[in-house]
């Protein structure tokens, strides 16, 4: 039976706690019964899979606690519903599983997409397509108990570093505080003023002042970026983040801050510019294009939705058309363009010394 979840689990750093498996990736390792053997009690175990084999029922049964197959819930890999689904199933949240499959698209990118880790099982030792960093590869399942101790050394540095441990007796007694994390202490990403907080507190005090200004960033080709946009949004309180076109993109660089702030989803450019309309909104693109202006000059709207491009190729011709002006953030060196999440912080930074500062 999967172990109860944590109060603790609120985005702070937490060791593996379920490994689930692609089925066609193991059905023949002949070092599974060895691994299965080693990891069994130690993590919950689970199958997610595309596939709804009868070899894979006989050769596998009663050796998982968990079996999610797309034939049977009518969703496949790369939806990454199959893995917070799997999540689901082991009582544990997404960033504590581990995936491990030998599809580098949907073992991988679909698991981290979920805010889990993806383990590319890679026996030919093929090259890694362009675009795609596993958490780790493996030649053969035996390096699987190394892998996930490393993991878990990582989540042990970050507890000492990040956070504060249990509250000093009195407690407080005021309702926002969580007595899990007043016990157990609190190693989540926030600010000392949020420490000990219920999650919901935290979002309900974030809703009284948030900045009048949203961030939006086109998505069409898996921007592994979004992460980095998504928490810097958080940290200059950005009203809320728009995602433009694929709904699938890297949660763990959040640093489960989009749990704090709303994420919306549109499928093109045109819908959300209909959508800032109806807002009173005006859409202001940051790219390096021709005819842009300069940002360290610009006059920028207070009430806005600051609108990024696709890391390397920028803004695509339809959101430069639907923007009513496009900022370019002054550069000095050879490369043509910033990081997506670096060029976002800039930009949301020169909002705030606009509208937020108090003049000196």
């Amino acid at each position: 039976m999967a172990p109860p979840l944590s109060g603790l689990a609120y985005g702070a750093a937490m060791p593996v706690r379920c490994v689930a498996f692609d089925a066609d990736a193991i059905l023949s390792a002949p070092d599974l019964a060895e691994v299965l053997a080693e990891l069994t009690g130690a993590v919950v175990l689970g199958l997610v899979t595309n596939v709804n084999a009868d070899a894979e029922r006989r050769t596998l049964a009663g050796r998982f606690d968990f079996r999610l197959a797309a034939d049977d819930i009518g969703i496949r890999k790369p939806d990454r519903r199959m893995f917070t689904m799997a999540a689901a199933a082991a009582g544990c949240y997404p960033v504590e599983l581990v995936y491990v499959g030998d599809d580098p698209v949907n073992d991988v990118v679909a698991a981290q997409a979920a805010g889990s880790r993806g383990v590319w099982l890679n026996r030919t030792g093929a090259l890694r397509p362009p675009g795609i960093e596993p958490d780790a590869t493996m030649a053969d399942l035996t390096e699987l108990a190394a892998v996930l101790a490393r993991f878990d050394d990582e989540e042990a540095a970050a507890l000492e570093t990040v956070g504060v441990g249990p509250h000093r007796e009195p407690w407080p007694t005021d309702p926002q505080f969580d007595p899990v994390l007043l016990a157990g202490g609190d190693r989540r990403n926030v600010v000392d003023r949020y420490r000990y907080w219920r999650e919901a507190a935290i979002v309900a005090d974030l809703d009284q002042h948030r900045h009048s200004f949203h961030v939006a960033i086109e998505n069409w080709r898996h921007d592994r970026n979004i992460g980095a946009v998504v928490r810097n949004a958080n940290a200059f309180g950005a009203a809320g983040v728009h995602i433009v076109g694929r709904r699938r993109w890297n949660r763990r660089g959040a640093m489960a801050t989009d749990r704090y702030l709303p994420v919306h989803y549109h499928e093109c450019i045109a819908d959300l510019v209909v959508w800032a309309a109806g807002e009173g909104l005006v859409v202001v693109g940051i790219d390096n294009v021709e005819g842009s202006v300069a940002l360290e000059t610009a006059e920028i709207p207070a009430r806005c939705v600051l609108l990024f491009g696709q890391e390397g190729p920028g803004l695509s011709p339809e959101a430069i058309e639907a923007a009513t002006e496009v900022c370019s953030i002054a550069q000095f060196g050879s490369t043509r363009s910033l990081n997506a999440g670096v060029a976002s912080g800039i930009a949301m930074h020169a909002w705030i010394r606009a509208h937020a500062l108090s003049p000196a």
